[in-house]
């Protein structure tokens, strides 16, 4: 099963207005587990940058000034999160600046059935809160020390752990693993025995009379039996 955790940085908050996005961060899992496979961009609003929402991600004007604009990134963007399931933090502001961007360019818009919002799936699992990322970093003591600004690829790794942790895969693959440990341990410990056991050869239980007789039958064959190579 494939899923794509994603965060944006933005301009502002005003997705219908003059507000842009200017950072996509996208981490792929592959069965809950991060598979290494990333997407993150910077893009250029061709607008400046707000010193308030500077001060949030640290993403300044000149910074962005020499990267690509959205209408250059967006079919890579769309190519990396195919169809599946997106996983955001708060998704109405993330999808609602997507769409936004993809109508300017006259791409296909996010479907909201195709998305999965933690922070609702926090507040079920948590009514008194707090739900924001850093609060379930901290619930559920994920390093979230690097995060001195908002970051969409950074948060994108750290939501996909939150995430994890909230739909209750960590401690079902936890149990696997305890699972599977407890199996190769006991493996383990019956292959030494058994390797032990080998290391001294059990006395024959033939008597001389038998192994007289099972030697004189190899005897009568025209060839040399198989037999004589193994015993």
């Amino acid at each position: 099963m494939r899923e794509i955790v994603l965060d944006t940085e933005t301009t502002g908050f005003n997705a219908d207005g003059d507000d842009k996005i200017i950072e996509i961060g996208c981490v792929e899992l592959i069965n809950y587990i991060p598979s290494g496979e990333n997407y993150h961009i910077y893009i250029n609003p061709k607008r400046d940058v707000p010193i308030e929402a500077q001060n949030v991600h640290g993403i300044t004007t000149e910074f962005l000034k020499d990267k690509p604009l959205f209408r250059e990134v967006a079919d890579g963007f769309l190519e990396f999160i195919q169809e599946d399931t997106l996983i955001i933090h708060n998704a109405s502001f993330d999808v609602g600046f997507l769409n936004a961007e993809l109508k300017r360019v006259r791409r296909p818009i996010i479907e909201m059935n195709r998305v999965l919002d933690t922070l609702a799936l926090a507040r079920r699992k948590y009514p008194a809160g707090p739900n924001s990322l850093d609060a379930l970093c901290r619930r559920y003591n994920i390093d979230n020390s690097n995060r001195t600004y908002h970051g969409a690829l950074l948060d994108s790794e750290l939501l996909a752990e939150v995430y994890l942790e909230l739909s209750g895969q960590k401690q079902a693959k936890l149990e696997l693993a305890n699972d599977k440990k407890s199996n190769d341990d006991q493996f383990a410990s019956e292959g030494s025995n058994k390797i032990r056991a080998r290391e001294n050869q059990l006395p024959s239980r033939l008597t001389t009379e038998e192994d007289t007789a099972h030697q004189e039958f190899l005897n009568s064959f025209k060839t040399e039996p198989l037999w004589n190579k193994y015993s």
